[in-house]
């Protein structure tokens, strides 16, 4: 009877100790992080965006029932990011998973929001069958909502999600402004870039002309791809904006040329970059080739056309470690100039975009050998910088500025519908560092490094591969080995005369 009682005891300790453990874990979410950038992890940015929440928001998760395994691990991680969120909001985020291939109603609701139906493989009693399904989630606050129309992968979502609510609950936006009135990229050069700004920003043309202008009012200028001279006043009124510690992104060119009708570039001056110089910020003289390029069409004479490599359209893949740069893959340079400092150290500078360890600098006037034919010797120059990140006085405050020996990085034009997609992410980047405080840039490409195994050697990756294999083999036999050991010495002392259990 005794030990019946003592049984009955510990099932309502174990029973206790259970619904305390679940209690804990309800208020207190927490899971390791090994990942090398902590992507299961939220960040600075995305607790502090919660911890300001003053309203509820609600998260309608639109996920099929029945999903690949790929794509179910999406839908498992997605929840418990949701999970952290909620936790993190003081009770200011709930969400929901709603089925919308069970439900008719919730199908129309979804299709209205804009989650977008997928098609999707599965397996169905050994066939692989295609199937329509849904991965989206609609962010609601009050009557407004923000809608993430696909979910298949966890890169950059905490970015777009943590965007969604804070481009909810903000009610005045930053103001950002593109400086107009001496040839600079419009709009509609921009829209991709434009589209992303949206979603934190309002975004105004500037004409520094205007003689009712205010300047104050923006917190970041941007002064993409001059191509007129810029006055002495105006000059001025930058000086004045900069002095105050407002933010400034200038991206110019210092070199024209076009390989489809001339093989000569000649060299490019507005007043933006004496200005630059001024302040010990050089976009010098000269355009950068490298042996990492593109291909690209020339006509060496009337009505001919062919495709040669083009060494002064370069493929970069080297960037600095700095918020603008983290993440990105690969940038498209075309006719790009070199960026330098020569200021004191006082001022932080950093290079964000950097030329390949195969380059060199060629002068911004002068003829282009498009019949060349390139060899290592012609690029005996290391990591150019060809764009930087720079912070310190220039005036009676601090201030950051981002400067860009390419204008043209980010413009749509004629021929190329859309623009490289990390060409982008860097003036986004770019003016997110510049305008928004709560670090949600390191947040947009956090997660998309890729890392292919088709990048390392033959014999690293046939290591990997049979390590992954054998390992879990080798374990289970080295318990079996332990455990047969184990067994083997408490037969031998139970043989012992004397034995006591």
């Amino acid at each position: 009877m005794r030990q019946q009682k003592n049984v009955s005891l510990f099932i309502i300790l174990i029973i206790g100790v259970l619904v305390l453990i679940n209690f804990l874990a309800n208020q207190f979410f927490f899971r390791l992080d090994f990942t090398e950038d902590n992507r299961y992890t939220l960040s600075r940015a995305t607790r502090n965006v919660l911890k300001n929440l003053e309203e509820p928001v609600t998260i309608n998760a639109y996920f099929s029932g029945k999903l690949p395994p790929q794509l179910d691990l999406v839908k498992r991680d997605f929840r418990n990011m949701l999970i952290e969120y909620s936790n993190r909001s003081n009770g200011n985020i709930a969400y929901e998973f709603l089925d919308p291939l069970k439900d008719e109603q919730v199908k129309n609701q979804a299709t209205q929001a804009g989650i977008n139906q997928i098609q999707v493989q599965v397996e169905e009693k050994d066939e692989i069958k295609a199937q329509i399904a849904f991965m989206g989630a609609n962010i609601q606050l009050g009557e407004e909502n923000e809608v993430i129309p696909m979910i298949t992968s966890l890169n950059g979502l905490e970015y777009k999600l943590t965007s969604a609510i804070k481009k909810l609950s903000v009610t005045d936006k930053p103001v950002i402004g593109f400086v107009t009135g001496h040839g600079e990229a419009t709009f509609g050069q921009i829209w991709q870039a434009k589209q992303a700004l949206d979603v934190l920003y309002s975004s105004e043309l500037v004409n520094l002309s205007d003689s009712l202008l205010d300047l104050s009012r923006y917190k970041t200028l941007v002064i993409l791809n001059p191509t007129d001279s810029v006055s002495d006043r105006e000059l001025s009124l930058l000086d004045q904006y900069l002095d105050n510690g407002c933010r400034m992104l200038v991206a110019i060119n210092r070199c024209d040329a076009d390989l489809t009708s001339e093989q000569f570039s000649r060299s490019v001056s507005t007043g933006f970059e004496t200005w630059l110089g001024s302040k010990g910020i050089d976009v010098n003289t000269n355009t950068i080739i490298d042996q990492n390029c593109q291909s690209g069409f020339v006509q060496p004479q009337p009505n001919y056309y062919m495709q040669v490599m083009v060494p002064y359209m370069m493929i970069i893949q080297n960037f600095g470690d700095h918020p603008v740069s983290s993440g990105l893959e690969q940038v498209l340079f075309n006719f790009s100039s070199s960026v330098s400092f020569s200021g004191d150290s006082t001022v932080k500078f950093t290079p964000l975009v950097m030329s390949s360890k195969k380059s060199a600098s060629k002068p911004a006037d002068g003829y282009i050998d498009i019949m060349k034919e390139w060899t290592e010797a012609d690029f005996p120059m290391s990591e150019i910088t060809l764009a930087a990140a720079i912070e310190g006085n220039f005036g009676r405050v601090s201030t950051k500025l981002v400067v860009i020996g390419d204008g043209e990085f980010a413009l749509q034009n004629e021929r190329q519908q859309q623009v490289h997609p990390d060409n982008i992410n860097l003036l986004v980047n770019s003016i997110d560092w510049l305008s928004d405080d709560t670090g949600l840039v390191e947040l947009r490409t956090r997660g998309a490094t890729a890392r292919p195994l088709e990048d390392i050697e033959d014999s690293k990756r046939s290591f990997l591969k049979f390590l992954n294999f054998l390992l879990p083999v080798f374990l289970a036999l080295a318990y079996g080995i332990f455990r047969y050991q184990q067994n083997r010495i408490k037969r031998t002392k139970r043989m012992e005369a004397g034995y006591v259990q």
